[in-house]
């Protein structure tokens, strides 16, 4: 699996560019003032604890998991510590999302897959003013992520814990959002359904952004699929993240971002 993503990413290397071989104005400042920006320290920190609190947790859960399973995980019964360590938002992901967030500080955000809670505060700790609304399956890691939220205190995140299946039909009923974070389900089916089911609420303004875009063969098809949808005007790959954009003042184009 290693050596398939090691060639995946190597493929990525040689098409892709740095903020110099970007002729769009658009994505060449979301390059250099944000995915290739350094972070603020004060941000890192706040990350950094809070990934600290998660990594000394060794509470033990009975995890429900609806989506494509774990590719480390042989069982149900899993340690908080160790799906944060192995499973959970990695250093760069987190990186790129709070410089993301900070960027374009969307005021209504939903997540969809909160696991731990880590995605979600990075989220909050790059725009403390968002209202975020995300989406968890399994009632036990729903639990930390509250507690977590609570301790830290962070205010205006709601999870929303069930299936996906239904509660993302819900939220998405006569709402918009400024940001979408896809983590939810690494398949095809379930990724472009989601896609889908959001599409009515995403206004010119609108950023989304899937996790994992090169996790297997089906995702590959999910994300060229997405990319190439008529509503979506641009497409920025920097290769861990999938990153879409609605604008219609812009022609469609396709980006491999090196970050």
């Amino acid at each position: 699996m290693l050596m398939k993503i090691v060639l995946e990413y190597l493929k990525f290397f040689i098409k892709s560019a740095n903020q110099y071989g970007v002729h769009s104005p658009f994505i060449y400042d979301l390059t250099i003032k944000s995915l290739r920006k350094k972070i603020d320290i004060n941000l890192w920190d706040s990350f950094s604890e809070i990934r600290r609190q998660l990594l000394q947790n060794n509470t033990t859960l009975k995890v429900t998991d609806y989506g494509s399973g774990s590719k480390v995980f042989k069982s149900n019964k899993r340690k908080v510590s160790k799906i944060t360590r192995v499973a959970g938002i990695s250093i760069k992901k987190a990186k790129s999302l709070i410089l993301l967030i900070s960027y374009f500080k969307p005021k209504n955000v939903l997540e969809i897959g909160t696991s731990l809670g880590l995605g979600t505060s990075a989220i909050k700790i790059g725009n403390k003013n968002a209202k975020i609304t995300t989406l968890e399956g399994c009632p036990e890691t729903s639990k930390i992520a509250y507690n977590l939220f609570k301790k830290n205190n962070f205010k205006n995140i709601d999870i929303i814990t069930g299936n996906f299946n239904t509660t993302l039909s819900e939220i998405t009923k006569n709402n918009e959002f400024d940001f979408i974070y896809f983590d939810g389900n690494h398949n095809k089916k379930a990724t472009l359904n989601y896609f889908d089911t959001c599409l009515p609420t995403a206004t010119n303004n609108s950023v989304w952004v899937f996790d994992d875009i090169y996790w297997s063969p089906e995702m590959k098809e999910a994300w060229s699929e997405i990319k190439n949808h008529p509503r979506v005007t641009v497409s920025v790959d920097i290769f861990y993240y999938g990153i879409i954009f609605f604008r219609k003042e812009q022609v469609k184009e396709h980006f491999k971002i090196r970050v």
